[in-house]
């Protein structure tokens, strides 16, 4: 006997999110997805993939939270020294009330969609990006796409020399 899933649909998990006070509108930047936004935070929400798992959720993020410039969601990047809300055309500074604002509306969004809450960041904002100063241009080791190594300047057979 098939079991009936416990979570809601996609259209039922809006519904829901519309209940709460979150405003759910479609978004034309992803095929089939829906900008959900609260207190001037934004994530953009799409069907999960099709699952044979009844207790798969009905929704997953296209976009992670951020906060909305100009009805786009931003993204948190972090770099080391202070994080800062990143769009398309603008890098701002992140404030503390934006930062509290994002990690409320992710808290609130899992509690309602259903979906897991981690405990590190049940604890603060977790970043999108991590773009450290000390680390730009280091060598990256194991991967395929690492840029080449800088030129060492005591090496004859360095490339440039």
């Amino acid at each position: 006997m098939k079991r009936k899933s416990d979570h809601p649909s996609f259209d039922q998990t809006l519904e829901l999110l519309r209940a709460h006070g979150f405003e759910a509108v479609p978004y034309a930047g992803v095929a089939g997805g829906a900008l959900v936004s609260k207190h001037g935070v934004g994530a953009v929400l799409v069907p999960a993939p099709g699952s044979k798992n009844p207790e798969a959720l009905a929704v997953a993020l296209a976009v992670h939270p951020g906060v909305l410039v100009r009805g786009e969601v931003a993204r948190l990047l972090d770099r080391g020294y202070q994080k800062f809300i990143k769009t398309s055309q603008y890098e701002l500074p992140a404030s503390a009330s934006q930062l509290q604002a994002i990690h409320a509306f992710s808290e609130e969004l899992k509690q309602l969609t259903g979906a897991i809450s981690l405990y590190n960041e049940s604890l603060g904002t977790t970043s999108d990006v991590y773009r450290y100063d000390r680390l730009v241009g280091r060598e990256l080791t194991g991967r395929e796409d690492a840029a080449p190594a800088p030129a060492e300047p005591w090496d004859p057979h360095s490339p440039g020399n």
